[in-house]
């Protein structure tokens, strides 16, 4: 294998990396320090689409994170950037929260139910049966169907709810048509990535605690892959995929010497 270049850009998963179970992993505070204090281009990134840029800036300083919303990446604003590129101006009907609805306004978009372009799926704490038999309906009629990402199951404090993956399932089956899915695994969600802070693949790494997500969606867009053991991979699952991160670490804070 040939030799990779020098890392000037960083992109770094969320939950399981930087924080765990709303607390700051160890190191996490000085790395992104040490990040901005270097000048290099970074972005934060997340499936959730459920929150804004701000919303989730707020909610990591309250980790004791502070990351700028600028600095932040979502499945909501991926697939934003994604339907305004295929379809400017468009329409959809979407479920989903803030954190979509805001990005689809921003970039041009209409929200509606007459008629619309696209059904677009996205992460919700309380997904209406109301709301997904009219996505079908309107999927039945024509609208193409997107979904922000296919996580089947999200985390809360008394278990696991479904999440835009399952649902999306459930409309697949009553429609018979699979969604479109921008956020990760897709390489779509780290090239569109890449594009917001104009890093190129062969000088950024990929920094993610998911083997399944993380880590095959930066090898398949070219990225430096870096997996740390600090969320859902343990060290003794890694071998079990048919492909390998670039360097595992404990954690984040083993690559602060590194920026």
């Amino acid at each position: 294998m040939s030799e990779r270049k020098p890392i000037e850009s960083w992109l770094s998963d969320m939950d399981g990396v930087l924080v765990h179970e709303g607390q700051p992993v160890p190191g996490a505070d000085e790395f992104i320090r040490r990040l901005k204090e270097s000048g290099k281009r970074f972005l934060v990134l997340t499936n959730n689409s459920i929150y804004t840029p701000r919303d989730l800036s707020v909610r990591l300083r309250a980790a004791g994170l502070e990351v700028p919303p600028e600095a932040i990446w979502t499945s909501a604003l991926a697939t934003a950037k994604f339907l305004a590129d295929q379809r400017p101006e468009g329409s959809a009907y979407v479920i989903g929260e803030a954190g979509l609805t805001t990005a689809l306004h921003e970039a041009g978009y209409v929200l509606t139910d007459l008629d619309p372009d696209y059904v677009v799926l996205g992460e919700t704490r309380t997904y209406s049966f109301t709301s997904i038999t009219r996505a079908i309906r309107l999927i039945d009629n024509g609208a193409r169907f997107i979904a922000t990402n296919p996580d089947p199951v999200g985390p809360s404090n008394e278990g696991s709810l479904p999440a835009c993956g399952a649902v999306a399932a459930m409309i697949t089956k009553a429609t018979g048509v699979e969604p479109y899915f921008v956020g990760k695994p897709n390489p779509m969600m780290m090239r569109s990535a890449l594009n917001q802070i104009d890093a190129h693949s062969e000088t950024t790494a990929m920094i993610g605690d998911r083997m399944d997500t993380d880590v095959v969606c930066g090898i398949e867009a070219g990225l430096h892959t870096i997996l740390v053991l600090t969320g859902v991979t343990q060290k003794d699952q890694i071998d079990r995929y048919p492909f390998r991160p670039t360097q595992v670490v404990n954690s984040v804070a083993d690559l602060i010497d590194l920026v």
